[in-house]
């Protein structure tokens, strides 16, 4: 027998361009996260105790957004301290890995609530910014063929 996943409610962020002086620059990536966590909640009266874990997908965790933001999220917004939480980097695709893997979690009947989706605020923390053999191999990055994008400071 297979358990459904469904979603049951979305959020998002304002956006804003990806620059050291764009419009969300003094917004801290934890005030995005905690923001949407607090809506979550408000939105549904959610019981966060009931939330078996929050995956977050991060492009670049590191500075503001680094360490464990999905975990350090859910105590800033001050959910229930067992509330687990993990960030994933899958570049681009991070936050729709986060939602699969969140449904997966669901479906396989490991866990019952998970809170899914994705964070980063380039204007803050450039992309590539994490380093990794791609951005500062020139080797591996010659080997791979690997093009970076545009840098988020230009």
């Amino acid at each position: 027998m297979t358990t459904e996943a469904y979603i049951f409610d979305a959020v998002r962020t304002p956006r804003g361009k990806g620059k050291k002086d764009g419009s969300l620059h003094s917004v801290k990536p934890i005030t995005l996260l905690t923001t949407v966590l607090n809506a979550l909640q408000q939105r549904n009266q959610l019981d966060t105790a009931q939330v078996d874990d929050i995956v977050m997908g991060c492009v670049t965790a590191v500075g503001d957004q680094g360490a464990d933001i999905a975990k350090t999220a859910a105590l800033a917004a001050d959910w229930d301290e067992k509330v687990a939480g993990v960030t994933l980097n899958r570049f681009c695709a991070s936050g729709l890995e986060a939602v699969n893997l969140a449904a997966m979690k669901v479906r396989s009947g490991w866990e019952d609530l998970v809170v899914a989706g994705g964070v980063e605020a380039m204007s803050r923390v450039p992309m590539g910014s994490d380093g990794g053999a791609w951005a500062s191999d020139p080797e591996t990055n010659l080997h791979t063929g690997f093009m970076p994008q545009a840098s988020a400071r230009t």
